[in-house]
């Protein structure tokens, strides 16, 4: 990632105010212009995660988290907890996906991708490399994920035994330095999502139907249709974008994520091969 100072909290905050006043100018004109400010809401949000990560990746030397154990999962608990409150730093939602799929009181809600992840309230605690982490009282909520490849996990375990990322990644095939990172305006960072980390692979199709995505399918996890066909993310580069939803197999994920796989138009993907929910957006 690129080496920035960064917005204050004052700074974030007096953005997200004039942002939400042009989203009140805006209800008089429609789902058009409501759904626009939304978008402009999310990219704000994301790009304060940039700074945050940023700061993150610098302070480590070009790394990111660990993760709270040798798969690198449960990465937000690694954060500060005033980061992690949901219910103080509200950039965790995209407007679009502001209602968990489990309320405060554990009852479930009815589920779509318009829902936020949360809310976990488990594990409290976990130790990892001689540190213990722990999770702010209000559990983890959001509707962002981050890439999981991003998280430089050890490349072997005891044994000598190879690691490996969810769904069989080789832990070498991560990115290890994010200061280093050839194109990283194609490298994935912080996105919509439907978990707060995702592994997706070049050969995972799209959700059969459009609310089918709460699966264990890590592309589906992300291939989620909040802003008209299309997804806002957080680059390594610090850059954030809409990028279609057909457009995410074309994205570096990992070292080794083959951009011209089996769902994109140059590995052969044919249009009535798509689930019918999204074959009117854009091909890629």
């Amino acid at each position: 990632m690129e080496k920035r100072n960064g917005l204050r909290w004052s700074d974030a905050v007096i953005v997200l105010v004039c942002v939400t006043l042009a989203l009140m100018t805006l209800g008089s004109v429609g789902q058009t212009g409501r759904g626009r400010a939304k978008e402009v809401v999310c990219q704000a949000n994301l790009h304060r995660w940039g700074d945050v990560f940023g700061g993150i990746v610098e302070e480590n030397g070009g790394k990111f988290l660990s993760g709270a154990n040798s798969r690198g999962y449960w990465w937000p608990i690694q954060l500060p907890h005033e980061l992690q409150d949901w219910k103080k730093n509200r950039t965790w939602f995209c407007p679009t996906a502001t209602e968990p799929i489990y309320g405060e009181n554990g009852s479930p809600s009815t589920l779509s991708t318009r829902n936020a992840w949360g809310i976990f309230r488990s594990p409290t605690a976990m130790t990892y490399e001689g540190k213990t982490y722990t999770m702010a009282d209000s559990g983890l909520n959001g509707s962002y994920g981050l890439n999981g490849y991003v998280i430089p996990i050890p490349e072997s375990l005891s044994g000598h035994t190879a690691n490996a990322y969810e769904g069989g990644v080789p832990a070498r095939f991560g990115w290890r330095n994010l200061l280093d990172v050839p194109d990283g305006g194609r490298v994935p960072m912080f996105l919509d999502a439907l978990r707060f980390d995702v592994w997706p692979l070049e050969a995972q199709a799209p959700a059969t139907q459009e609310n089918a995505a709460w699966s264990a399918n890590n592309m589906g996890r992300c291939c989620i249709n909040r802003h008209d066909g299309a997804v806002n993310c957080l680059f390594v580069d610090g850059s954030v974008r809409k990028v279609g939803l057909k457009e995410l197999w074309t994205l570096k994920w990992h070292r080794s994520f083959n951009t011209a796989g089996p769902w994109t138009k140059a590995g052969g993907v044919q249009p009535e091969d798509w689930p019918e929910w999204i074959r009117p957006f854009k091909d890629y």
